[in-house]
């Protein structure tokens, strides 16, 4: 077997020293770049890879980030991972990622089993019971971004403003005269439901309307859970005729529901997404979607960790708040349409 070339063999090439071969492969210090060019050359030449252990046992840094999200299988958090992992590769980063499963002790075992592997950062998304002094505690150690939960001290993250999208969200409904209004959001504790679930609240409040809290459902995100709640509401004598749900599995298990109790959109119930996806917009009718744009939370994640990383920003209190927005589209339609549950040939449209 050939041996493997060394950097010695690589400096021999390049007809530079050993010194300036490892701060040209490294691009550290002061290094000219036709220097580089050589260096860079004779690497690739010899098959020359650098030591990942011993690079950072120089360096201090492995190069590697963590990510912990609920579920990277869910579209709104695929687009979000595919924005980090973008902008950290352009910076010459890799990202190391696993799915929490919405479990606080699994999430505190991959942490350990990140921080065992030297990853340099952490980007955490919400995670069932959370603890801003966790990630404090975390933040000793390591850079530590919270994307969409609560964190305190001199940590730094990005929030979506999921309290006014879901304030405009019932703001649009109530114009339409529904005030049977089912919200179902994942969680009443973790950050993105508490918000909705108060814009929800003020919503109603600035009418005066009362609220039926049954219609509040803050569970698991999971498309049996929806079914049947859906279901249940859609049969009772006094049902809902909207519903304000998150965009993935509970969007999905809304929608069967009401192909199973005979209900139509816009005809009989108005249907809004929390997070637009392909769903969404394909469905027929389309669904009228509350939306944020996702690849600009992965890159500003992604760039708050790479900022700390160089130490750009000193260490301090730093959140990055993004808008969102109600796309109108064919799924809400007002309560004296909503509320006739007969056929009808014409479907009109909302202005």
């Amino acid at each position: 077997m050939k041996p493997k070339a060394t950097i010695r063999d690589v400096a021999r090439a390049a007809g530079v020293s050993v010194s300036t071969a490892s701060r040209a492969m490294n691009r550290a210090g002061r290094v000219s770049a036709d220097a580089i060019v050589a260096v860079t050359r004779a690497a690739r030449d010899l098959g020359y890879e650098a030591d990942a252990v011993a690079q950072s046992m120089r360096t201090g840094s492995t190069g590697v980030v963590g990510m912990l999200v609920s579920d990277f299988a869910n579209p709104l958090y695929a687009r979000i991972i595919t924005a980090v992992e973008t902008r950290l590769f352009a910076a010459g980063t890799a990202l190391l990622l696993a799915s929490t499963h919405n479990n606080a002790q699994r999430e505190r075992t991959l942490v350990d089993l990140f921080r065992r592997r030297r990853v340099d950062g952490l980007i955490l998304g919400p995670c069932e019971a959370e603890s801003p002094e966790y990630l404090a505690r975390l933040a000793a150690d390591m850079p530590v971004i919270a994307l969409d939960r609560d964190f305190e001290g001199d940590n730094a993250g990005v929030h979506v403003d999921h309290y006014h999208g879901a304030l405009q969200a019932t703001r649009y409904l109530l114009n339409l005269g529904h005030t049977r209004i089912v919200l179902m959001t994942p969680g009443s504790i973790l950050r993105p439901g508490r918000e909705r679930i108060a814009g929800y609240r003020d919503a109603f409040a600035e009418r005066g309307v009362p609220i039926d809290p049954t219609l509040i459902r803050a569970e698991k995100s999971a498309m049996d859970f929806a079914f049947s709640e859906a279901l249940s509401l859609l049969g009772s004598s006094d049902a809902p005729t909207a519903f304000l749900c998150l965009g993935t599995r509970i969007l999905s298990g809304v929608l069967l529901a009401l192909r199973h109790a005979g209900r139509t959109m816009p005809e009989d119930v108005s249907v809004i997404s929390i997070g637009d996806t392909d769903m969404s917009e394909l469905f027929n009718p389309s669904i009228t979607s509350l939306t944020w744009d996702l690849p600009a939370v992965g890159t500003a994640a992604a760039e708050l960790l790479l900022q700390r990383l160089s130490g750009q920003t000193p260490p301090r209190h730093e959140r990055l708040l993004l808008t969102t927005q109600l796309v109108m589209r064919e799924s809400c339609g007002p309560l004296a349409r909503a509320a006739t549950t007969g056929p009808r040939k014409l479907a009109l449209r909302p202005s």
